[in-house]
């Protein structure tokens, strides 16, 4: 029996894929992330946007190309939004949500002979997720569901209220990874709410994984939980110079219609905050253009910002109305603006994407080189830069930038 676990989305649903799969290979099942021939399909979806509910509904067609007598089970933030889109589809045998995922190991175990459907999302933390782990970094959910309720994001609705998973869990599962790998990515739906459900706070995991000798960065962080205190913490405890912040905006009047919780003098001042801590730091953002009512001046806000914070890599997205959402209904841009605006943005987030790379010319940074790309290898170093390299796979070693290549640099070993 073969099955293939397809997850689509964020990382925390990445994570828990792999967790479905490290199981089913502890019972001896065949499977794989790879979209192969297989008995069964998981599909692991994502509702993030309009267009990540099409693509979940596009690979039940994907995988029956690939065995039209297979059987497929649906899980993930899509079927909680919207199960019955899932119905009727050919050989889709049970249709669950966010909760008990790893409960469908012994419903292909038992063959399906007990089929679950949609429920709430679950009030406390699940912890049975354990991720299969990697030759070079290994991935920690430490926290699941939002209570932010941004007003464009369905998120919050579909994961539930936020919920942490215990410290020493977390910390035996890190102690695990280091085993065999050099860097731990921590991850979860909105982790910069740690521990504020079992009376702990951000801080707290960091010193409680300072001891653990890998290199570790955060998936994702709000400006709003960053200080000094925090800031000196994950320094002492080796996380990486590598931050990911999402702004979303640069203007605070759209930030006041997207409920987020900060302006943009804030943001930047956080910016500045991790540089002075961190001054070769990578800091990458999200940034959603169109908003309903953006006009030209608060999209310039945005364009300002950005060159005042010089981000290193910037993810655009236009603005997708999601139903069941308080931005839902309300009079978008015309969609040949949003383009253009997100065309502009895309434009400079590559101008400052080669200033950054540049600035590391003859600069000492540290690399995990992970796989074999062409006439070189390639890997990732502490900045989360990617780096063109001679030296071998599975490697950590301190590299010299010597020029920019492809979409990062080429490093010679020191």
């Amino acid at each position: 029996m073969k099955v293939v676990v397809f997850s689509l989305g964020c990382k925390v649903n990445t994570y828990e894929g792999q967790s479905i799969i490290k199981e089913l290979k502890s019972r001896g099942v065949d499977a794989t992330d790879n979209l192969e021939y297989a008995d069964y399909y998981i599909i692991n979806t994502c509702s993030v946007t309009v267009e990540a509910d099409k693509k979940s509904r596009q690979a039940i067609a994907r995988v029956n190309k690939l065995n039209p007598n297979a059987k497929i089970l649906i899980c993930g933030c899509s079927s909680q939004n919207n199960p019955k889109q899932y119905e009727n589809k050919q050989n889709v045998c049970q249709i669950t949500g966010v909760g008990g995922k790893m409960d469908i190991v012994n419903t292909i175990m038992s063959d399906i002979k007990h089929p679950k459907t949609v429920e709430n999302p679950p009030k406390i933390y699940e912890d049975d997720f354990h991720c299969e782990l990697t030759r070079t970094r290994g991935f920690i959910k430490v926290q699941d569901g939002c209570n932010n309720f941004c007003s464009y994001c369905i998120i919050p609705y579909l994961r539930g209220r936020s919920r942490s998973r215990k410290l020493e869990s977390i910390v035996a599962e890190a102690q695990e990874i280091a085993k065999n790998t050099d860097e731990i990515v921590i991850t979860g739906i909105n982790v910069s709410a740690y521990g504020l459900d079992i009376g702990l706070t951000l801080s707290d995991l960091v010193d409680a994984l300072a001891p653990i000798k890998a290199r570790k960065r955060f998936g994702s962080i709000e400006c709003t939980i960053i200080t000094d205190e925090l800031l000196e913490k994950m320094k002492r405890a080796n996380f990486c110079d590598s931050f990911h912040i999402s702004l979303q905006s640069g203007s605070d009047t759209v930030l006041r219609r997207m409920n987020r919780k900060y302006v943009s003098a804030v943001f930047n001042e956080k910016c500045d905050l991790i540089k002075k801590h961190f001054p070769s730091c990578a800091i990458t953002t999200d940034i959603i253009v169109g908003f309903p009512g953006e006009t030209d001046e608060e999209f310039n806000e945005t364009m300002a910002l950005v060159n005042k914070v010089k981000f290193f890599e910037i993810h655009t997205f236009i603005f997708s109305a999601r139903q069941g959402t308080k931005a839902y209904g309300l009079k978008g841009v015309e969609r040949t603006v949003s383009q253009c605006r997100s065309q502009i943005l895309r434009e400079r987030a590559n101008e400052l994407k080669n200033e950054y790379l540049s600035s590391l010319i003859n600069k000492s940074v540290e690399v995990i080189v992970e796989e074999e790309c062409g006439e070189y290898n390639v890997g990732h170093a502490n900045n989360y830069v990617k780096v063109y390299t001679t030296a071998p796979c599975g490697s950590i070693s301190r590299h010299k930038i010597i020029r920019l290549y492809n979409d990062g640099v080429i490093g010679e070993k020191e």
